[in-house]
C-alpha cells in the first residue's frame, strides 16, 4: 500500500512540476510607451520553461536591438512579478541608423565597395547598421576569391559621428601576396585530357585562387560526353604552396546507332527495307577525340558513307581539326564525294565557332552524257559555322537540351570549264521545352538553301526520313531549297519509357524542275530505355499538299542506340 502510495505521489509531482515548468511567462517593455511598442513589433519568445530560457530570450532579443541600430541599449531589470510570471525593462536609447567605415584603397577596392553602398567615396563608404553583417561577409568572401582564402575583416575605433550616425575603421589583415593555384591534380580518371583543363575548364596553375570561380568551372565538367564531375573540388592549403585537387570519372561515350525501316513501294506495291549503321567512338585515346563513321542504304538505291574526325585542342593549342569525308551513289546515275577540312576554336563549354574549306567532286555515271540535269562538276567552298550545344547527359532519354547551328559557304562550281559562283546555308535548331516532370515540347528546324545561278540534279540537297520529315522515304526529296519543322509532344511515363507524337512540316523547291511543295508528316512513336541503349519506333504517314493520305504511304522507323 505504501508503496503503490509513493508511485502516485513521484508521478503526480513529475508531471507537477513539467506543467509548472512550462507554464513561465515573458513580459518585456521599454521604459515608455513608444519604446514599449517597438519591442512588441520586433517579437519575442513569451512562453519558458525556467529562468535560464527567459534570460536567453532577453540577450537575444538585446542582440537584434544592437544589429537593428539600437547599440546603447541595456537591461535595466528583469523582475519576478509572481510565481509565473517575470517583467524584464530595456532602455533602448537612441536608434543609430548610419555608419560611415573609413577605408584604405590599399586594401580594398572602390569596385568592390560599389556592391554593397550607394554611398562611397575614396575615403569612406557608408551602410545601413543592420546591414554590417552581411556587407562585411560579403567583402571577406569576395577577398577570398581574389586569391587570399584567409583574409579577415573587423571594425575598430567605433564611435558616434553625430547622433544618429556611426563611424568606424576597417581593418583587413591579409596577405600581401596572393594565393595561386601551384598545382591541379585529377583524382579517378587520370588520364583525362590535359588539354581540357587548359582549354575548355580555363583552369591552370599559377591562376589567383578563385574558389567560387573554379567550382563554376569544374561543374562544366558535366557537360562533357566522355567524362563527369564525381563532387566538388578540393583545395589543399600549405605554407608556400595551392593544390587544386578535381575528382572525375570517366564515362561510357561510345554509340552505336542503327534503324531498320520498311514500307510498301509504290511502283511495285512490294514491302523494302532500308536502315543504317551509325558508329560513333569517343575519347578512346584519352585526348578527347570523336570518330564516327556511318553508312546507310536506302530503300530507293541510294547510298551512303560518311566518315569524320573531331581532335580537339591540337598540341594543347585553343584550336581543334575537324576532318570529314562523305561519299553518295544514286543508283546507277551518279557518285558524289565530299571532302571538309575545319579548323575551330571551343569559345566555351556551349560556343564554336569554325572555318575551313570543302571540296565537292561529282560524276555523272550514266552512258548518256547528253541529260543536261547530271553534269560532271567540282566545287569548292570556304566555310564558316558556329554552334551552340547545351548537354544535359544525365538525362539519358533526352540527352541534348538544345542546340542551334549554323553554316555558311561561299564558293564556286566548275563543270566543263565554266564557273558558276554558289553559296550554301545551312540552318539547324532544336530545342526540348520542358513543362513539368511529365510533360515536354520538342522542336526541331532543319533548313538549307543552295544559291546559283543554275542547278544540276546531283548537286541538289537531299532529305526526308527519320532525322528529317517522317514519313517519307530516306533521302528521297532532292530540293535547292527547303526547310523542315519537326515537333513533338511528348509524354513520360516513367524514367525509360516516354510517348510522342509526330507532326512534321516540310517546304521545298527544285529548280531544276520548277516544283515547289508543302509536305506533312502525322504519326506516333515511343522510346524505350533499355539496357542495350535507347530504342525508339516511329509510326508516320507523309503526305503532300494536295494529296489524300493513304495507309501505303505510311513508314515505320525502327532505331537503337546502344551506349558503351
Amino acid at each position: 500500500m505504501h508503496k503503490s502510495l509513493f508511485y502516485v505521489l513521484f508521478i503526480y509531482t513529475l508531471f507537477s512540476s513539467e506543467i509548472f515548468s512550462q507554464n513561465l511567462r515573458l513580459n518585456i517593455s521599454g521604459i515608455n510607451d513608444v519604446e514599449t511598442k517597438i519591442i512588441d513589433s520586433l517579437g519575442y519568445n513569451q512562453r519558458h520553461q525556467n529562468f535560464t530560457s527567459i534570460k536567453t530570450e532577453v540577450d537575444s532579443l538585446r542582440k537584434y536591438l544592437n544589429v537593428i541600430g539600437y547599440i546603447e541599449n541595456q537591461l535595466v531589470k528583469i523582475k519576478k512579478e509572481n510565481d509565473s510570471v517575470f517583467k524584464a525593462k530595456l532602455y533602448l536609447k537612441q536608434k543609430f541608423n548610419t555608419i560611415y567605415i573609413y577605408y584604405s584603397q590599399n586594401d580594398i577596392k572602390t569596385s568592390l565597395l560599389n556592391s554593397i553602398s550607394e554611398d562611397v567615396t575614396d575615403n569612406y563608404f557608408s551602410i545601413n547598421i543592420s546591414a554590417i553583417e552581411n556587407s562585411l561577409n560579403f567583402l571577406n568572401s569576395e577577398l577570398a576569391n581574389y586569391g587570399d582564402p584567409f583574409s579577415k575583416l573587423k571594425l575598430s575605433n567605433i564611435k558616434k559621428k553625430d547622433s544618429i550616425n556611426l563611424k568606424a575603421d576597417l581593418i583587413v589583415s591579409a596577405n600581401k601576396i596572393k594565393r595561386t593555384i601551384d598545382d591541379i591534380k585529377i583524382v579517378g580518371y587520370e588520364r583525362f585530357p590535359k588539354s581540357f583543363l587548359k582549354h575548355y575548364l580555363k583552369l591552370k596553375p599559377s591562376q589567383v585562387f578563385d574558389l567560387a570561380n573554379i567550382e563554376k568551372k569544374t561543374e562544366q565538367l558535366n557537360n562533357l560526353r566522355f567524362a563527369n564531375q564525381v563532387k566538388s573540388p578540393e583545395i589543399l592549403f600549405q605554407e608556400d604552396s595551392t593544390s587544386l585537387y578535381i575528382y572525375v570519372e570517366k564515362s561510357k561515350s561510345n554509340t552505336f546507332d542503327g534503324f531498320l525501316g520498311f514500307g510498301t513501294n509504290d511502283e511495285t506495291n512490294k514491302l523494302e527495307f532500308d536502315g543504317f549503321l551509325n558508329l560513333k567512338l569517343v575519347n578512346n585515346l584519352n585526348y578527347g577525340e570523336t570518330f564516327s563513321l556511318l553508312y546507310k542504304s536506302d530503300e530507293i538505291d541510294q547510298d551512303t558513307f560518311d566518315a569524320s574526325l573531331e581532335l580537339p585542342y591540337l598540341f594543347n593549342s585553343p584550336i581543334g581539326l575537324d576532318l570529314n569525308l562523305r561519299i553518295f551513289k544514286k543508283d546507277s546515275s551518279f557518285t558524289t564525294v565530299d571532302q571538309k577540312a575545319r579548323i575551330n576554336y571551343q569559345i566555351n563549354a556551349l560556343h564554336k565557332v569554325s572555318t575551313g574549306i570543302s571540296s565537292i567532286e561529282s560524276r555523272n555515271l550514266r552512258s548518256d552524257t547528253s541529260i543536261i540535269s547530271l553534269q560532271d562538276y567540282t566545287s569548292n567552298y570556304f566555310t564558316i559555322s558556329y554552334e551552340f550545344l547545351k548537354p544535359q547527359f544525365r538525362n539519358r532519354l533526352f540527352p541534348i537540351k538544345s542546340n542551334f547551328y549554323l553554316e555558311t559557304n561561299f564558293g564556286s562550281r566548275t563543270s566543263s570549264n565554266i564557273k558558276t559562283e554558289q553559296s550554301l546555308i545551312t540552318l539547324k535548331a532544336f530545342n526540348n521545352f520542358k513543362l513539368n516532370r511529365k510533360n515536354s515540347i520538342y522542336l526541331n528546324i532543319d533548313a538549307s538553301n543552295l544559291i546559283s545561278d543554275n542547278y544540276f540534279e546531283n548537286e541538289l540537297l537531299r532529305f526526308g526520313g527519320i532525322n528529317s520529315i517522317r514519313g517519307f522515304e530516306e533521302n528521297s526529296l532532292f530540293a535547292s531549297l527547303f526547310g523542315v519543322l519537326n515537333t513533338e509532344y511528348r509524354y513520360r511515363l516513367s524514367n525509360s519509357i516516354y510517348l510522342h507524337s509526330i507532326t512534321d512540316f516540310a517546304y521545298f523547291e527544285n529548280k531544276t524542275s520548277n516544283l515547289k511543295e508543302k509536305l506533312f508528316g502525322f504519326g506516333f512513336g515511343f522510346g524505350i530505355l533499355t539496357n542495350s541503349g535507347l530504342l525508339k519506333f516511329n509510326y508516320a504517314n507523309g503526305k503532300t499538299e494536295n494529296q489524300t493520305f493513304k495507309l501505303s504511304n505510311s513508314k515505320i522507323h525502327i532505331s537503337l542506340v546502344a551506349q558503351f
